[in-house]
């Protein structure tokens, strides 16, 4: 296969940089998202390079990103959550209860999450992306999607990508 997908790297090897609370966080913040009428990638790479540690997509089209925080360490670290927001229609960070809220940007979503579950805090405002930008990453969150799932079903179909 040589294609340019197979060069994005859509489905990069585990870090396994995350924290366990990061790790909660996610997967309570995931549940949440599922309830809400969306799909989830964890992990996906933008074509800005970054990667986002959650998108959702909805049956509409409509694209968020959620940034995980699990200190306020984490969020004073982080430069880089400005440049999620060209990519998606409302920004949010997720977080454990342990955390205050007033430490997050105003202008974002606030989620909170442990390893069970999450709330919506405080919503996130809409800023639409443009329609170039909806299906540059949704046509991105369909592939990684698709390339994961074909990875759990044929694992060694898939060795030479990730060597």
């Amino acid at each position: 296969m040589d294609s340019s997908a197979r060069n994005i790297a859509l489905v990069p090897p585990p870090d396994r940089r995350q924290s366990e609370t990061a790790l909660a966080i996610a997967r309570g913040t995931a549940r949440l998202l599922r309830s809400l009428g969306f799909s989830c990638i964890s992990e996906l790479p933008l074509p800005s390079g970054r990667r986002a540690d959650l998108v959702a997509l909805n049956e509409r089209g409509e694209i968020w990103i959620v940034e995980i925080k699990s200190s306020v360490e984490d969020l004073r670290a982080d430069q880089k959550w400005h440049e999620y927001r060209a990519h998606c229609d409302r920004l949010f960070f997720a977080f454990t209860q342990d955390l205050p809220c007033e430490i997050f940007p105003q202008d974002t979503g606030l989620i909170i999450a442990d390893a069970y579950g999450a709330h919506l805090h405080c919503e996130a405002p809409e800023h639409k992306i443009a329609a170039a930008t909806r299906k540059q990453m949704t046509v991105r969150f369909a592939m990684a999607a698709a390339l994961r799932i074909n990875r759990l079903v044929d694992p060694q179909g898939h060795a030479d990508f990730w060597e």
